[in-house]
Order: structure tokens, then C-alpha cells, then sequence
């Protein structure tokens, strides 16, 4: 469902429903930022960046910062390897402008840009 929010006032979060993939390559995404800062499965210096959607990872999967603390109920969303610029992660980085990182994250860290 478009439009949903994972937390008051924060749009361009797509919540699923079911097991498809809501991203696709070559989409755009957000990755969000959350507080606290606790155990969560994403870099901290990766929230807040922009990239985009290189793959889908199959099969659908168990959110697992979520069955860390016995909350899952064994609902499965996709994780989505995200390609992100190194001018994205540091400002002044002088490397090739092809230069990049990907990394797996989970699909309730993403949103719609």
C-alpha cells in the first residue's frame, strides 16, 4: 500500500502486504533513519542516503531485527541489494564517480523516493 506510514509524518513509505516485492530494480529509495540507535541491521552512516534498487533478494525472508526480540509472527518481506554512489555516503570523496557500495537491507528500511 502506497501513502502508509511506518511513523507519523513520514511519507514515501511503502508497507507490504503480502510476499512480492514492492521494489524492483532500478527504483529509487530512501533509506530511512530511526532513533534509538539500538540493534538495527542497518549502518548508521548509511541512514538518511539515497540509492537505488540493483536486486530483489529471493526468497522473501522473516524481518530479522524484529525475530531478535520474539515480535515476527512469521510474517516475510524482501531484503533488496541498494546500490549507493560513494558521493552519496561521503560528500568529498575523490574517486571515480562509478565508485559505489551495495548492501542487502531489509525492505522496512526503504522508502519510495
Amino acid at each position: 500500500m502506497e501513502g502508509r506510514s511506518d511513523s507519523p509524518g513520514r511519507f514515501g513509505v511503502v508497507l507490504a502486504t503480502d510476499e512480492a516485492p514492492i521494489f524492483q530494480p532500478g527504483d529509487r529509495v530512501g533509506i530511512l533513519t530511526r532513533a534509538p540507535i539500538g540493534h538495527y541491521r542497518v549502518p548508521i552512516y548509511l541512514r538518511g542516503k539515497k540509492g537505488v534498487i540493483d536486486a530483489v533478494i529471493e526468497p522473501a525472508a522473516v524481518d530479522n531485527e524484529e525475530e531478535g526480540f520474539g515480535r515476527n509472527a512469521g510474517s516475510k518481506r524482501h531484503y533488496y541489494r541498494v546500490a549507493i554512489p560513494m558521493t552519496e555516503i561521503w560528500a568529498d570523496y575523490v574517486g571515480s564517480p562509478r565508485d559505489g557500495l551495495r548492501i542487502e537491507i531489509f525492505e522496512t528500511w526503504l522508502e519510495r523516493i
